[in-house]
């Protein structure tokens, strides 16, 4: 009965979803009936510290038991808020020492992109080709792909799509550019990570010109790449972060992280700049508390880089597989053929795991579990895998 509710009454985003009902999910895993299915996506991810960790399901009660939404965002001191930014804040450069709330990793970029316009004066924004950023009017206008823009054309004027780790597109950002947009490590394009010396040239070429660099970890951030954030591997400070899924530890969380006198622009010229109603949600950012003293007390960031190792190598060694690419626990097994990839989603559900594809790397697919998940249950994940691989 459920199941011909959910196709009747819940708008669908693809004709063809997993459709799996879940009970409950624990840890690393997802229960379904009296099936067992280990969770190599963490909700794309999302979910860093793993499903229902105690910790963030009590911060969640208690924050509840307190207070809902009170007033539309920054009227009110709301304490998880407060506490959530001097702890996030703490851990980043100076230079990013101030948080603006949202809801989603869109809104996240709408408003980077809204506040690169104020600061500079100019119109003009610059992005990377298969990149992704959300599926906002404003974030698919960064988008390379007309495929997925032209049913919702006219889109944002003025984007200039550059090449990824081509350092000779640089020179395409000029003094007209008021941001340049990237992914550390590019996420939907299969996990592609930058070239020796890429996003230097790119942050000198953002200060010659006077443009704006934006860093968008909404997928790298948290953890995955084997750092807190993927700039921290490059030894680059981008002007503004844009900080997504894993920021609210399972809950719904955007934010946009800049300096404090950057982000005072959306105060003045005109009042209200930005302004969202349920960005920073208290129980939100009381998950995400939860979730960030989690990350910094365990050793998961840490141990990201050796677990994802740890996959990459075993996987490498299958006759099907034709390459690995990898950032931290970001893998990407590419198979080389597209129906081979599409093939091997459902195998692993039957072999009790759930994966995902790329939107812009048909050939491969996604392994990217729990920053929490175990040895034990890495070696797990290597087992299902291979036992799928086995029946292509």
């Amino acid at each position: 009965m459920i199941s011909r509710t959910f196709f009747r009454h819940v708008g669908q985003t693809s004709p063809s979803p997993l459709a799996i009902e879940i009970d409950r999910a624990d840890g690393v895993f997802l229960y379904s009936g009296d099936r067992r299915y280990l969770d190599l996506v963490s909700g794309v991810c999302v979910s860093n510290v793993g499903h229902c960790r105690p910790e963030i399901v009590d911060a969640v009660r208690e924050q509840a038991g307190n207070y809902f939404h009170l007033m539309v965002y920054g009227e009110m001191i709301e304490a998880p808020q407060v506490l959530h930014a001097s702890l996030l804040t703490s851990i980043l450069p100076p230079s990013l020492d101030c948080i603006y709330y949202v809801n989603s990793g869109s809104e996240a970029v709408d408003a980077a992109l809204k506040l690169a316009k104020r600061l500079t004066g100019r119109r003009r924004v610059a992005s990377f080709i298969n990149c992704y950023h959300g599926s906002s009017h404003t974030s698919l206008s960064l988008m390379s792909d007309p495929d997925r823009q032209d049913a919702f054309r006219p889109l944002l004027p003025e984007v200039d799509h550059l090449r990824f780790n081509r350092i000779e597109d640089l020179a395409r950002i000029t003094p007209e550019t008021a941001c340049v947009i990237v992914e550390p490590v590019q996420g939907e394009a299969g996990v592609i990570v930058p070239a020796p010396g890429f996003l230097e040239a790119l942050r000198n070429r953002c200060d010659s010109v006077g443009a704006m660099l934006v860093f968008d970890e909404v997928q790298t951030g948290f953890g995955r790449t084997g750092r807190m954030f993927a700039f921290e591997r490059y030894g680059v400070v981008p002007d503004i972060l844009v900080l997504a899924k894993a920021l609210g530890g399972g809950m719904p969380l955007g934010g946009v992280v800049s300096s404090k006198e950057r982000l005072d622009a959306f105060t003045c010229d005109p009042v209200l700049g930005h302004i969202t109603t349920f960005g920073g949600h208290p129980v939100c950012c009381a998950a995400a508390l939860a979730s960030l003293r989690l990350l910094l007390s365990e050793p998961w960031v840490a141990d990201a880089e050796r677990k994802g190792r740890r996959i990459g190598e075993a996987l490498s060694r299958h006759p099907a597989v034709c390459g690995i690419r990898r950032s931290g626990l970001l893998v990407a097994v590419d198979l080389g053929r597209p129906e081979l990839a599409e093939k091997m989603l459902g195998l692993l559900v039957d072999e009790g795991a759930i994966s995902d594809y790329f939107l812009y790397n048909p050939t491969s697919f996604r392994i990217a579990p729990p920053l929490s998940i175990s040895d034990a249950e890495v070696e797990e994940a290597v087992g299902i895998v291979t036992k799928a691989l086995d029946r292509l």
